[in-house]
C-alpha cells in the first residue's frame, strides 16, 4: 500500500459519527493524507445517505483513494456505501477486522460504529486499515465475483 501520505480519502458521517470522523480527519492530516468531508458537519441530526452516496461515488469514481464512514451503529453507512458497485465498504469493530477487510476482502472504505467503539479503537482500526494490503491470490478471485 502507498504512504498514507500520498492518499486521499474521502470520509462522511452522519451527526452520531460527527466527533469520531473529525478525530479521524484530524489523525490522517497528520499523517500527510489528502482528506475531504462529504459531511455531515455538526452534530445536528441528519440522514446519513445524504453523506454516504456522495463520498462513495467519489471513492468508486476513483477522485479518492479509501474512504472512511461513521455512524451510530456504522450499518446503515455501509449499506448505503455499497450500493455502489465499485465500493467495498467493510464495517469494522475491532482491529483484527480492519486487517480481514483489507487483506481478504480489499475494502476500499471502513466503516466505524461511533456509539460501539471508543475514539481510540477507531483511530487504530483506521491505523491497521491503511497499514494492511490487499494479498490477492485466492481472495482476489472472491472479490472479483462481489460485482453484479
Amino acid at each position: 500500500m502507498k504512504d498514507i501520505n500520498q492518499l486521499k480519502i474521502a470520509l462522511a458521517s452522519d451527526h452520531a459519527g460527527f466527533n469520531l470522523k473529525r478525530q479521524v480527519e484530524a489523525y490522517l492530516q497528520s499523517r500527510g493524507a489528502i482528506t475531504h468531508d462529504f459531511g455531515c458537519y455538526s452534530t445536528d441530526s441528519c440522514d446519513y445517505p445524504d453523506f454516504a452516496h456522495p463520498c462513495a461515488a467519489a471513492v468508486e469514481k476513483g477522485e479518492y483513494d479509501y474512504g472512511v464512514i461513521v455512524c451510530s451503529s456504522g450499518n446503515g453507512i455501509c449499506m448505503t456505501a455499497n450500493k455502489h458497485q465499485g465500493i467495498r465498504a467493510a464495517l469494522c469493530w475491532d482491529v483484527p477486522l480492519a486487517d480481514l477487510a483489507r487483506r481478504h476482502n480489499n475494502a476500499n472504505i471502513v466503516g466505524l460504529p461511533a456509539n460501539f467503539i471508543a475514539p481510540e479503537l477507531g483511530l487504530e482500526i483506521v491505523k491497521t486499515f491503511f497499514a494492511t494490503d490487499f494479498e490477492g491470490g485466492r481472495h482476489e478471485r472472491r472479490v472479483n465475483k462481489i460485482a453484479l
